[in-house]
């Protein structure tokens, strides 16, 4: 048998194949060697944005520059550190945080080699404050209310920035907002109240990081509930002159102020004597009421009797007789002026002027001529008033 330049024994042909069956494990071995164990791995690149939030704020984090070194990029899973994690296939996701504190978040990149690479981070979350507040639902017409924040407190320690905006109907500040005024910088407020009806208003509380909390409040302002009873009761004035013949006295005052005027009687008693007798004129008018009344002094039918000329005025029924009631009122000043002072009915209100004049005091001198034996006379002017007094009850609610 002819043989070329490559041609092998059999035999020979044999004993190659074996040898390479034997060293075959170690040229896998030694490029495994040379490749190494692991799969190429990529490398993790991670930016979160922003790195201090608030409570309750979200960051971004974006791992899209991590290189995949070989192949590509095929899952991304992220840990946020706060127990939270997830699984993407883009480099690009957000997260919230609802507690405050220091969190480190990591991404872990894997390419299609299997290959991983994982990279940290850190994010500051800072504590929103903690609102303690009280504040009543309700209170009467003329209390004062009290709003107490004083158990607010800041998570981490840090001092508080109180400010109340104690109204939202009014713009304290001038600034075009009802809601943004801070009438009040203290935890604690006393707030007057006047008429009943409802108050809105806020509260922000602030920490030195940036922190903020705010939340609205409403306060209902209740009326009051009186018991009104009405006493009878009866006073007098008396004033006592001397007026001359052509002059005329008068004074002023108001019988109404204490209660609502039911009657009056005013007498006008001159001075006796014996003949003729002076002729005077009471007058009285209540301006208010556009009401007036005169009456000239008449002397008496019996000479005999020794009395002395007068002038009398009465009037009965000037207000109704009120009866017991329950009335409202936010206070109980605005009641009794709203029940002594009735817009249109009452009668009697404000001043009630008396005037007396002396017309005529007889007898004038004789003939015109030398001293005139009465030149005047002393009178008492005594008028007396009944009147309805009211007491109030406030009946508890």
């Amino acid at each position: 048998m002819s043989r070329g330049p490559f041609s092998v024994k059999p035999r020979n042909a044999a004993t190659i194949l074996l040898s390479l069956l034997l060293v075959a494990p170690l040229l896998s071995g030694c490029l495994s060697s040379l490749l190494g164990d692991d799969a190429p791995s990529p490398s993790a690149d991670l930016q979160v944005w922003p790195n201090r939030i608030q409570q309750g704020e979200s960051i971004t984090l974006d791992a899209r520059s991590s290189d995949a070194i070989s192949g590509v990029i095929t899952l991304f899973t992220w840990d946020f550190g706060d127990g939270s994690s997830d699984e993407t296939l883009v480099g690009f996701t957000s997260h919230r945080y609802n507690d405050w504190g220091q969190y480190e978040i990591s991404v872990t990149v894997e390419n299609d080699k299997g290959g991983t690479d994982t990279v940290t981070s850190a994010v500051s979350v800072n504590g929103v404050p903690v609102l303690g507040l009280s504040i009543p639902e309700q209170v009467k017409a003329g209390d004062i209310a009290v709003f107490d924040a004083s158990t607010s407190y800041d998570p981490e320690g840090g001092s508080l920035d109180v400010s109340w905006d104690l109204d939202w109907s009014k713009d304290s500040d001038g600034d075009g907002d009802n809601r943004n005024d801070a009438d009040s910088k203290s935890l604690r407020v006393e707030l007057p109240t006047g008429s009943s009806g409802q108050i809105l208003g806020s509260l922000t509380i602030a920490d030195e990081d940036g922190g903020a909390i705010s939340t609205p409040w409403n306060l209902e302002i209740l009326t009051r509930q009186f018991q009104v009873e009405w006493t009878e009761r009866a006073f007098e004035f008396t004033w006592d002159n001397y007026t001359e013949q052509g002059e005329t006295w008068s004074s002023s005052h108001n019988p109404g102020e204490e209660g609502m005027l039911v009657s009056f009687e005013a007498l006008l008693e001159l001075d006796w004597e014996i003949m003729p007798q002076d002729n005077f004129t009471l007058h009285v008018s209540v301006e208010q009421a556009g009401w007036s009344d005169s009456e000239k002094t008449s002397a008496p039918s019996n000479i005999t009797s020794n009395e002395s000329a007068s002038a009398e005025l009465q009037r009965d029924g000037l207000n109704s007789i009120k009866n017991s009631s329950i009335m409202t009122s936010d206070t109980e000043a605005a009641l009794l002026d709203l029940l002594l002072n009735p817009s249109g009915s009452g009668f009697g209100a404000g001043n009630w002027i008396w005037s007396i004049s002396a017309e005529q005091a007889d007898p004038d001198a004789l003939f015109g001529q030398g001293m005139d034996p009465d030149t005047g006379n002393d009178w008492i002017l005594t008028v007396t008033f009944v009147i309805m007094v009211p007491t109030l009850t406030e009946i508890a609610q």
